[in-house]
């Protein structure tokens, strides 16, 4: 990739991540184009952009005049074609192995010889979804954090047949993008969630339980353990039917009973309480100040 010219990234889907997603790559100087199959998505993914940015200049840590050149980095689309002569396509969909293979397959007929494909998978084997796309040497995961424009992490996930000048291309990105990067082998889950979403599904087995309210088990990690946030908020952050996700990944991998997802999550995720985006999980977001439902 010659660094003289412009970096052009494609992002397929515009939910939480993918505008986050953009959003750091438009404030570093990146061409983008934000793709979802939804117009409204698509318009409210701006939207969010523009608070967000709106606060960083409240905070006096953006100018005013910059956010009209950061918006106009980035084109929304619902339309694939203008991808072909893009450095980077990143997917961004749904933490669902069919939805995504579905997504990269759909592309590939857009992107150019030289494309790299990425994937913000949070668990999914980066081996297996490169099987199913033309270039499977030209496609790793690159895992960002959420909220991702305050986030400093970023995943490295070289699948096997991952080449060197894939990786390098995509470190430089990272670095471009003023993300911390670590490396983690091809594992389910990778290396922060395979620490950190059990943690939360036993947070969850000790309120099944009856072993401490909602309350003071987020209390005892906060105060205890100098959380930022207690187990049971992160998980209403995150995404309940995310938290879901990557456990039934790594229950389905690993084959080990530790990492059975609780009853209570499944439960949760049935009647649609999903956290924060639905505003009810195990707090309740309707009021003035979160109330535990349990």
């Amino acid at each position: 990739m010659n660094s003289q010219k412009r970096i052009k990234i494609g992002i397929i889907g515009a939910g939480q991540m993918g505008s986050g997603i953009a959003q750091i790559c438009s404030q570093s100087g990146l061409t983008v184009i934000l793709s979802d199959i939804s117009k409204e998505v698509l318009d409210n993914s701006l939207k969010v952009i523009r608070k967000r940015l709106e606060r960083l200049v409240e905070r006096e840590k953006l100018s005013k005049n910059k956010i009209k050149m950061i918006l106009a980095n980035i084109t929304i689309t619902q339309n694939l074609e203008s991808l072909s002569d893009f450095d980077f396509v990143l997917e961004a969909a749904t933490e669902d192995e069919k939805i995504k293979v579905d997504v990269l397959q759909n592309l590939q007929p857009y992107l150019g010889k030289n494309t790299i494909l990425l994937t913000n998978t949070s668990s999914i084997s980066i081996t297996r979804l490169a099987a199913n796309t033309d270039r499977p040497e030209k496609f790793m995961g690159f895992h960002f954090m959420n909220p991702v424009h305050v986030m400093k992490l970023v995943e490295l996930i070289r699948g096997i047949a991952t080449d060197n000048t894939t990786f390098e291309a995509v470190s430089g990105l990272a670095t471009k993008l003023e993300k911390t990067a670590i490396i983690s082998e091809d594992f389910p889950a990778f290396i922060l969630n395979r620490v950190l979403i059990p943690m939360l599904n036993e947070a969850i087995y000790v309120v099944h339980e009856g072993v401490g309210t909602i309350k003071d088990v987020d209390t005892a990690m906060k105060l205890g353990a100098h959380h930022p946030m207690g187990p049971l908020e992160l998980a209403d952050f995150i995404g309940l039917d995310t938290c879901l996700s990557i456990m039934q990944v790594l229950h389905k991998e690993l084959g080990d009973s530790k990492f059975r997802p609780c009853p209570l999550l499944s439960k949760y995720v049935e009647a649609g309480w999903l956290g924060r985006k639905t505003k009810i999980g195990f707090y309740d977001y309707s009021g003035q100040e979160p109330l535990p439902t349990r």
